[in-house]
């Protein structure tokens, strides 16, 4: 197959590059718009009890589980005429749209409720409102609603918050940390490959399909808004990952094709031969990273699948793009593929001259092999020891949902957010526990009596009256009646995702309710999303371990290698993860990075972060691995053999896995200047891992271990040596000097 596509597109190079240019400048056309349909939410699924709580509410009491809020800051008091008069314009104007119900405020409630609403200080009071539409349409009403009201009187301040207004403020972040972040990787990459090709003609290549990705990928995006919810969060991941792996993928075929023009071929000849080997391995590369990603589809919330779709198509489109698109550029480039050597001012400069390749016996990197196979044990449990003590932090590791302070200081919805936490005790939306009784006429005082002596309550409250902390009454009994039921809500001073705010929840539950009830809120979204997360973990590992292994079998066919490949990735995000714990949860480096610590992690970022750094790590044990088993092929397979080809196969891809990786840290590692505190980790926990497995893992610890393990590393049962056999993919054979097919079109 690869040698059937690197034949075409070597026959007709300039129709195949004609045809990736159209279709790029469609992409970027059809893309460019992608941003303003993505959305911001997909934590928790539909079906969840606090997802059907929400809907209940905003079909049937009027949205009485609010999600945007306008904070009113009055210089003189929030109880001076000018206040209030600012006050009363926000409740009408909001009252008028269509879009927008149960308002209420400081102003326009009851005495109870509006007491709620007014902030301790008194210069601060709330106004609430429920903005229908959904994580699309409702973000993007707060940010109309927020604009609106940004001009007010003298001496009058309005900010937005809430839940709607944070998702409409990291949307923008977001589009703005993508903008910077490639403005960032896109010439320090352009550097990078420059000095490691030395050719500005050949550094150019993989950057030219890197960018080929970023627009296939906002195609691929923009493609996936029209049929189903798509998170704004993938679009940093998914031109990221596009253009990393492009150039990844890039790096291994235009290295390949030089070596084989080194090694006397014609320009024809040398592309197809470098699609048939370091092509195997991308496409490789492509299936197991591909498979890892479409593991998260595996879990009920859009969050995850809108990675899953994305970065299963933004693979296979950096895969196709290397593997078509390169051997065209390359048949036409031929020689000129070297030109432009940006390292010849330097050497001149330094009086030196141009480098003499040596054989791979000679080079540093052999040596280098060479010392670790022969103290192998001691490496070995180095390594392993190292890794674990960097991976034990993880056992402490907490989750929550994100809340307004992943955003920065100083944003609007954060500001909001700090002033809830610290002003409006008793109302503070983010700590609040919503129970609706869907159905329910009768008297729910008792129920709301005994819902207000639970730890940490501060009130129970709704429209209709207010409980406070131990059951005394301040006003009329609550609840909210209507032909639909009723709800109260359990106003609590404790952080609904610490261990105490999860006990509270369970204490609330415990209260006998006079008819079935439906609980909503942070502390019950919180626990819908880990119970759902948890119901599937098992699944999604399973799938993961089961695809990686049947694929390297396939690659290999050793059934050793594969567990080993397992075991030792694993090993190596365990130790990424504890780092993530260490720094993002407890809150080490956060000065350093500006991020505010909440003391858990966003539960499903690191289920994202496995997949594709598990995927990513099989990228370059692929390579590795590929050129390991070219020599043990050619060899006589004795335990010297085995020794011989771990240290071969790391002299001709040590140089070459050591850039990719540098070149994919530059990628991922400038996603680190977002101010999105958990796109923050999944940049520097990728970083991080993509350079440890590439040195430490590929270099040290994996020879260390096929040194061990000697030609048993090779090892499957018979009837699977004869599946492999039947089915198993091997390497192409070269072609003959002078085939018929080449000399006819060269």
């Amino acid at each position: 197959m690869l040698t059937r596509i690197a034949q075409f597109s070597t026959r007709y190079p300039r129709a195949v590059l004609l045809t990736a240019l159209a279709l790029a400048v469609f992409c970027g056309l059809f893309g460019a718009s992608v941003a303003a349909h993505l959305e911001a939410g997909g934590f928790t699924s539909d079906d969840a009890e606090s997802s059907r709580a929400a809907q209940l509410l905003a079909r049937d009491f009027n949205g009485a589980q609010p999600n945007f809020v306008l904070l009113v800051d009055a210089d003189q008091g929030v109880d001076t005429p000018a206040a209030r008069q600012a006050g009363t314009r926000i409740v009408d104007t909001l009252q008028a749209r269509d879009d927008t119900v149960g308002v209420r405020s400081y102003w326009t409630s009851p005495g109870p409720v509006a007491s709620a609403l007014r902030g301790t200080d008194g210069h601060g009071a709330l106004v609430l409102a429920y903005l229908k539409g959904g994580d699309d349409l409702a973000q993007k009403t707060a940010g109309h609603i927020a604009a609106q009201f940004a001009d007010t009187s003298p001496g009058i301040t309005v900010r937005a918050g809430g839940e709607t207004a944070v998702y409409h403020d990291v949307n923008n972040q977001i589009t703005k940390d993508l903008t910077l972040a490639e403005g960032v990787a896109v010439p320090l990459t352009a550097i990078v490959l420059t000095l490691v090709f030395g050719s500005v003609i050949a550094a150019a290549l993989p950057l030219a399909v890197g960018l080929f990705a970023i627009a296939s990928a906002l195609a691929i995006l923009r493609g996936f808004t029209l049929f189903t919810d798509v998170s704004i969060y993938a679009l940093n991941m998914t031109t990221a990952l596009g253009l990393a792996l492009a150039i990844d993928y890039s790096l291994f075929i235009v290295s390949r094709f030089r070596e084989e023009l080194r090694g006397g071929r014609t320009h024809r000849d040398a592309a197809i031969r470098a699609v048939q080997t370091a092509g195997r391995t991308v496409l490789f590369s492509a299936l197991t990273v591909a498979l890892a990603m479409a593991v998260l589809s595996v879990f009920n919330l859009y969050f995850l699948k809108s990675f899953a779709y994305a970065g299963v198509a933004v693979v296979v489109a950096a895969a196709a793009a290397s593997i078509v698109l390169l051997p065209a550029a390359l048949v036409l480039l031929g020689d000129r593929v070297n030109a432009l050597d940006a390292r010849a001012g330097v050497r001149r400069l330094l009086r030196r001259g141009a480098p003499v390749p040596v054989a791979p016996e000679r080079s540093r990197w052999y040596r280098t092999v060479d010392w670790v196979m022969r103290h192998a044990i001691p490496v070995a449990l180095v390594i392993v020891v190292v890794l674990l003590a960097l991976g034990s932090p993880f056992l402490g590791v907490k989750f929550g949902y994100p809340d307004d302070r992943v955003m920065p200081k100083g944003t609007t919805s954060r500001t909001v957010g700090d002033a809830l936490r610290s002003d409006f005790p008793s109302v503070n939306a983010g700590n609040g526990t919503t129970v609706v009784l869907h159905g329910y006429s009768g008297n729910a005082s008792s129920y709301a009596t005994a819902l207000s002596k639970v730890n940490g309550v501060s009130a129970v409250l709704s429209d209709a009256g207010v409980y406070i902390s131990g059951g005394r009454m301040a006003s009329a009994p609550p609840g909210m009646a209507n032909p639909s039921g009723q709800y109260l809500t359990v106003a609590s001073t404790i952080d609904p995702y610490s261990a105490a705010g999860q006990q509270q929840l369970r204490d609330l539950r415990a209260v006998p309710p006079p008819a079935p009830a439906l609980f909503g809120g942070m502390a019950e979204i919180d626990a819908d999303g880990l119970h759902s997360l948890a119901a599937r973990l098992p699944l999604a590992i399973a799938l993961i371990a089961l695809s990686t292994f049947v694929v390297l079998f396939l690659f290999t066919g050793s059934v050793v290698i594969p567990l080993k490949a397992v075991l030792i990735n694993t090993l190596s995000l365990t130790a990424m993860f504890g780092m993530m714990v260490w720094i993002f949860q407890d809150g080490n480096l956060s000065n350093l990075l500006g991020f505010t610590t909440t003391g858990y992690l966003v539960p499903t970022m690191p289920l994202l972060m496995f997949c594709l750094a598990f995927g990513m790590s099989m990228d370059y044990e692929v390579f590795l691995l590929s050129r390991i088993r070219e020599a043990w092929l050619a060899s006589d397979r004795t335990p010297a053999d085995n020794t011989r080809s771990v240290a071969l196969g790391v002299a001709h891809t040590g140089r070459i896995v050591t850039a990719a990786a540098l070149l994919m840290a530059i990628v991922l590692g400038a996603m680190v200047s977002a101010k999105v505190s958990f796109m923050q980790m999944f940049g520097l926990g990728l970083t991080l891992t993509v350079l440890a497995d590439a040195t430490v893992i590929r270099g040290l610890l994996v020879p260390a271990l096929m040194r061990l393990l000697g030609t048993a590393n090779w090892w499957a049962p018979a009837p699977l040596r004869r599946l492999h056999e039947r089915f198993g993919f091997h390497e192409e054979s070269a072609p003959p000097a002078h085939d018929p097919e080449l000399v006819m079109h060269t």
